[in-house]
């Protein structure tokens, strides 16, 4: 197929480690032309039982995580005049609240407001930056939940299930590729008409 890929374990809320991931993808390909930021955790815990280590480490990998991987890439996407960003954010937060997830809502508002300033500040340089805001997917954080939780947001989704990671996949392509060309700052919400009602 004339597709390669390799594997680099790396704590994004580490900055030489992002660093090192971007110069060591430079090396192996040569360029990086899209960077997806989907590194996330979301441990329920009420604010009430809240400590500030459970803030600072869901801020840590799901906020400033975006924030250190997109500066370990910029120097490369300036320097080639193109490049995407897309930020994986949640209708938690990004749209709605939800209960015991206070530190993941804030952290993927952040990114949404992360992907505005980004966009607005890289459109000079060919870079697009967007987001997406995904609703109940079916993952194994999901399916941890229970499966009466799952039947329960299924019914609550006006398509009648929770979507399937391919589907998000799929609109990640479509934004990395060039029939996105004129999208930017944008926040794409893929929910299954959840937000809506």
């Amino acid at each position: 197929s004339g597709s390669d890929a390799f594997f680099f374990r790396v704590d994004v809320r580490d900055s030489e480690e992002t660093r090192r991931m971007a110069k060591r993808t430079v090396e192996e390909f040569g360029r990086i032309d899209v960077l997806v930021n989907n590194a996330g955790i979301y441990p329920f815990k009420s604010l009430v039982e809240m400590e500030e280590e459970d803030w600072d480490k869901v801020l840590g990998v799901n906020l400033k995580g975006v924030f250190n991987c997109t500066k370990a890439v910029l120097p490369i996407m300036i320097e080639q005049k193109n490049g995407v960003i897309i930020n994986i954010s949640s209708i938690a937060g990004a749209v709605v609240g939800y209960r015991s997830l206070a530190h993941y809502a804030a952290s993927k508002a952040g990114t949404v407001g992360f992907t505005k300033a980004a966009a607005l500040e890289l459109a000079q340089y060919g870079i697009r930056v967007n987001a997406i805001a995904p609703g109940g997917v079916e993952t194994p954080g999901t399916k941890a939940l229970g499966k009466e939780a799952v039947r329960q947001l299924e019914q609550a989704v006006p398509l009648g299930r929770i979507g399937q990671p391919q589907e998000i996949a799929n609109l990640a392509v479509f934004l990395a590729s060039e029939d996105s060309s004129y999208v930017t700052g944008q926040l794409i919400i893929a929910d299954g008409g959840y937000v809506i009602q």
